[in-house]
């Protein structure tokens, strides 16, 4: 096992330079000068050049990206020119924001959406079944930029249970933590229900069943822990997704997360803090894949890394 970890994270190493190289590329066909829009519509030719200068935008492309490169080997992600901190402390600043939003949401939707599945995989083609299945598909179909601004007219403006933005209050990680776990608890209940009721169909379910077995336990006990193989893949790249895919709830919420902060600096055109950003996204991302693939061998002991 421990082999097969130390493969998987020297295998990662070019995953992450390929995405530093695409995001590299991709801001600079960004329209609009960044060194422009850091000095201000007010400033001279000369700070403009000055901030270019300060930039290393005034250097060739393949200059710039060797410079990047080389940093990176260094762990070093640069300054941010918007802030003129290093790039690893701003991040760090706000990653346990959204791991906090990301942890709390996933814990949510794994909690109702494997006890939905079950339940609906129970009484299939039921009207527990079908109602179950619509509410799932209204899950995955509901934009959460819209559900995040009803559940702040509803709890926080008419009932005023919740704080409406900002991370100041315990309370206040509730409704953004809602609104993620809206859309993945359609995806895990719906994904519970059809690989439970592929299990329940083998035989030795039937066996279990012959012997006298209560319902509950064949459901519980022997068919649900062999089901959850798909789920867990699920959940473990919903958890990935969550963590770099916060942004519109965080922006609705004004929750102080990195997603908030890489939609403040792709408008201020801060490059730095923008591929540091996206490479933490990238690393994290990466290293939830690695756990749900070591997961799965204690969950089926027939799997083996070798």
């Amino acid at each position: 096992m421990l082999t097969y970890i130390v493969r998987r994270l020297v295998a990662a190493i070019p995953t992450l330079l390929g995405v530093a190289a695409i995001v590299f590329a991709m801001l600079r066909l960004l329209p609009g000068d960044p060194a422009r829009v850091i000095a201000g519509l007010l400033a001279t030719d000369e700070d403009v050049e000055r901030i270019r200068h300060q930039l290393g935008l005034d250097q060739p492309l393949p200059i710039q990206f060797l410079d990047f490169f080389l940093r990176l080997l260094r762990l070093d992600l640069g300054t941010s020119a918007r802030t003129n901190q290093p790039v690893m402390n701003e991040i760090l600043a706000r990653l346990p924001h959204t791991i906090e939003l990301a942890v709390i949401a996933t814990i949510i939707a794994t909690i109702v959406g494997v006890a939905a599945g079950v339940l609906a995989a129970s009484h299939h083609n039921s009207r527990v079944d079908y109602l179950i299945s619509a509410a799932t598909l209204f899950g995955i179909s509901m934009p959460v930029y819209w559900l995040g601004l009803m559940l702040i007219v509803v709890f926080a403006i008419s009932l005023h249970w919740f704080p409406a933005a900002g991370a100041d209050e315990p309370l206040s990680v509730v409704l953004p933590s809602l609104t993620l776990a809206g859309f993945v608890v359609a995806l895990i209940a719906r994904m519970t229900r059809s690989s439970l009721l592929e299990v329940l169909r083998q035989d030795y379910v039937r066996t279990a069943r012959a012997k006298g077995l209560q319902e509950w336990r064949v459901t519980y006990v022997h068919a649900l822990r062999n089901a959850l193989l798909p789920v867990i893949t699920v959940i473990g790249l919903q958890f990935g997704t969550l963590l770099g895919g916060a942004v519109l709830t965080e922006t609705v919420f004004g929750w102080p997360g990195i997603g908030q902060l890489l939609v403040d600096s792709i408008f201020a055109r801060d490059y730095p803090l923008v591929q540091g950003i996206v490479l933490t996204f990238a690393a994290l991302f990466i290293l939830v894949n690695l756990a749900v693939d070591v997961l799965y061998a204690y969950v089926d002991p027939r799997i083996r890394y070798h």
